[in-house]
């Protein structure tokens, strides 16, 4: 998975959880979004990691981006759905490619698995984020239509 000189990325492993772990915590702490203690994402993020439908990319050695994606079947095609819940890099390493590559990991490896699309949600506020994605290809709306997309969602 690496490239000559690139930074090292490669899918995760159940004992990597406490790294993700602390990962997806400085996300939310970054972005003042409540988190669960790194403890619980750990337990969570192995029993996840362990399963078939849950993968995460790493990239850096310590990591210092993850990505993490859950599959799912979907009627509207023969393939199953991918959905980027979260991607993250530290910001002292942000700009110097490692999303990029991390993202493109998750590409192939939805490849592999036969994954019809991949969906992001994200917020429409982070203007940074939104212009990593479509320079990676992706779009907030039907490109046949120009139908925009939008995320709903309601905690229970």
């Amino acid at each position: 998975m690496n490239r000559p000189g690139a930074v090292r990325i490669r899918t995760a492993t159940p004992d990597d959880a406490p790294r993700i772990a602390e990962l997806l915590h400085a996300f939310n702490t970054e972005f003042d979004t409540e988190t669960p203690r790194v403890e619980v994402l750990t337990r969570r993020l192995r029993a996840l990691l362990a399963g078939p439908s849950t993968f995460a990319v790493l990239g850096g050695e310590p990591a210092v981006g993850v990505a993490l994606v859950t599959v799912r079947p979907n009627v509207w095609s023969d393939g199953p759905v991918a959905l980027l819940d979260e991607m993250y890099v530290d910001p002292s390493e942000r700009a110097g490619g490692i999303g990029g590559e991390i993202l493109r990991v998750v590409v192939e490896a939805c490849q592999r698995l036969g994954v019809a699309e991949i969906e992001i949600n994200g917020a429409g506020s982070d203007a940074d984020a939104m212009r990593f994605y479509e320079r990676h290809g992706f779009t907030n709306g039907d490109p046949d239509t120009g139908e925009r997309a939008y995320y709903f969602s309601r905690s229970l």
